[in-house]
């Protein structure tokens, strides 16, 4: 079975631009793409398991956000990181929602469609409840990056993220991923 570092998009591989809609809004972090060239070239399946209540919200369309997820994914193509698959929950907060983080749900689809091995994996992002996910999955490690709203998850949910590792941004998380992966 494989690992997989499953991964939020927004405020953790690119900018929270608040209910992006426009590729060209599109704006990943710095070194973020070679971070995750590192850890696909050390064989980690790369997943991304986004909300877009967006959608939900009526603020965009469906297709709006996969003109978007393009764009971020050709981004990091052209530094060698290829994504696996990407999953969006496109449910408002209010509405019933298979997938919506907190949920594990997309990494269990994701744990049967590629044999991943989720015990040997790990689940990255900026808020809480991508953290949550992660834990709600039985993954190794949840990891939070101090960008988008990572401070401020940090700050608000010390308690909390306790069992996570923190990190400042996507560079660290490889580089932590790469020398604990294999403990």
């Amino acid at each position: 079975m494989q690992r997989a570092v499953f991964l939020d998009r927004d405020g953790t591989l690119i900018v929270e631009k608040n209910y992006l809609s426009r590729p060209e809004d599109v704006e990943p972090f710095a070194g973020a793409g070679g971070a995750l060239k590192k850890l696909a070239d050390a064989g980690y399946a790369l997943v991304m398991v986004t909300n877009q209540s967006g959608i939900g919200r009526g603020y965009f369309t469906m297709a709006e956000a996969e003109r978007v997820n393009a764009r971020v994914c050709g981004d990091f193509a052209r530094e060698g990181a290829r994504f696996e698959k990407i999953y969006i929950a496109p449910e408002a907060p209010d509405q019933p929602s298979r997938g919506r983080k907190p949920s594990p749900q997309f990494l269990f689809d994701a744990r049967e469609e590629f044999a991943l091995d989720l015990a040997e994996s790990f689940m990255v992002g900026d808020k809480l409840i991508d953290l949550q996910c992660g834990w709600n999955a039985g993954v190794k490690k949840s990891i939070l990056v101090r960008t988008g709203y990572g401070r401020e998850t940090e700050r608000e949910n010390a308690g909390e993220i306790s069992r996570a590792v923190v990190v400042d941004g996507l560079a660290e998380m490889a580089d932590w991923i790469l020398r604990s992966g294999s403990k």
